[in-house]
C-alpha cells in the first residue's frame, strides 16, 4: 500500500494491484510457453528435444540477467544519453524507473516458467530415453536431472556475475532492442 493525502489531511491508502497483474501474467505466458513447448516435443526425437530444452535454459538465464542488471544498474548514464538523444536512451531510463517490475517479470515470470517448462522438457526426455533403453533405471532421471540443474544454476551464476559487473552494458542492450522494436515509446 502507498500512502496517499487525502482532500480532508488523512492518508488515504491506495492498493497495489502489481501482484495482481503479474498473477495474471505468469498464467497467460506459461500457458504460451507451454503449449510452444508441447507441441515442438509431440513426436520429436532427442534433438528437437533437447534444442526446445537449451532454449528454455538459456531464455531463463538471458532474462535472469536482464532482471539482475536492471537493479543495479545507475540511471546517470541513461540520462546522459536520453539528452543527447541517443536510441534506447529513454528505454534505459524507463526500465530503471520500473526496476522492481522489470526485475519481477525477468525473474520470477519469464524465469520460473522456463525452469517450470525446462523441467516438464526434461521429463518428457527421461520418459523417452527409459521407453527406447527398455529400462526403469532411476539413474538415467537422475543424471539428466543433475545435468539440467547444472546447466542452469551454473548459467544464471555466470549470467548475474556478468549482470552486475556489466550492468549499464546489459540495460542498454536491451533498451536498445526495445528501441528496434518500438518498445515504450
Amino acid at each position: 500500500y502507498s500512502v496517499l493525502s487525502s482532500d480532508k489531511g488523512k492518508p488515504k491508502k491506495k492498493k497495489d494491484t502489481w501482484p495482481i497483474k503479474a498473477f495474471f501474467m505468469a498464467i497467460c505466458l506459461s500457458a504460451v510457453l507451454s503449449f510452444f513447448a508441447s507441441t515442438a516435443l509431440e513426436g520429436t526425437g532427442y534433438v528437437i528435444a533437447v534444442s526446445v530444452l537449451l532454449i528454455f535454459i538459456a531464455l531463463g538465464i538471458v532474462f535472469d540477467m536482464i532482471g539482475v542488471a536492471v537493479t543495479a544498474a545507475d540511471p546517470k548514464p541513461f540520462h546522459s544519453m536520453a539528452a543527447h538523444k541517443e536510441k534506447g536512451g529513454r528505454e534505459a531510463i524507463r526500465l530503471l524507473q520500473s526496476a522492481e517490475k522489470v526485475s519481477s517479470i525477468c525473474n520470477d515470470v519469464v524465469g520460473d516458467i522456463c525452469g517450470i517448462v525446462s523441467g516438464t522438457t526434461s521429463a518428457v526426455i527421461v520418459a523417452a530415453l527409459l521407453r527406447d533403453l527398455s529400462t526403469t533405471s532411476v539413474l538415467i532421471s537422475i543424471g539428466v536431472t543433475a545435468l539440467i540443474s547444472g546447466f542452469t544454476i551454473g548459467g544464471k551464476a555466470l549470467g548475474k556475475t556478468v549482470a552486475i559487473k556489466d550492468c549499464t552494458a546489459v540495460v542498454y542492450r536491451v533498451a536498445r532492442i526495445m528501441h528496434a522494436l518500438h518498445l515504450f515509446r
